[in-house]
């Protein structure tokens, strides 16, 4: 069975023409994880773009080619506790979390996957410590200098960001 990728649009659209991402579901397709990983590496490489980043967690996967330096992320929500925050959080993050707050999984999940997006645009993620990278939540109408970020609309139940770096592609 062969099935199409999804366009994902941007949570706010920042008026500027950002990225194409794209969503792989495997149960659509029929594959197991091991499929689904194969087909994002294919897709990623049919698009033929300069920069490239994919993300799973199955059974989705998220894809993006770009002109200049990009990153994506998808997680699924799941229970973050306070010791997640801390490791993850920079000092001025942790300020505004609310440790009882009915929405802190969807909160850390988001962080996590922006910084995890931005890390991967910047380069190795593995690089960047979340706790000393600041958030694409937190920038101002979605910018930082030259980068560009936003959440992406992620199937319920998981969330997925886009970071791009602008200047080089015009947008």
């Amino acid at each position: 069975m062969r099935c199409e990728p999804q366009a994902l649009t941007l949570v706010r659209p920042l008026g500027v023409r950002a990225p194409v991402a794209w969503l792989l579901d495997a149960r659509a397709a029929g594959f197991d994880e091991a499929a689904l990983r194969a087909w994002a590496r294919a897709e990623c490489a049919k698009s033929g773009a300069p920069y490239a980043s994919r993300s799973y967690a199955y059974p989705y996967a998220v894809i993006v080619g770009h002109a200049a330096a990009v990153g994506v992320d998808i997680e699924r929500v799941e229970s973050c506790s306070m010791l997640f925050a801390d490791l993850i959080c920079t000092p001025s993050e942790r300020v505004r979390l609310i440790a009882d707050d009915d929405r802190l999984d969807d909160h850390l999940t988001n962080l996590w996957s922006s910084k995890e997006a931005l890390a991967k645009g910047l380069g190795d993620a593995l690089d960047y410590h979340p706790a000393r990278l600041e958030s694409p939540t937190s920038w101002p109408g979605g910018c930082a200098g030259a980068w560009r970020g936003s959440a992406l609309r992620a199937p319920a139940g998981y969330c997925a960001w886009l970071c791009w770096h602008a200047a080089q592609s015009g947008s």
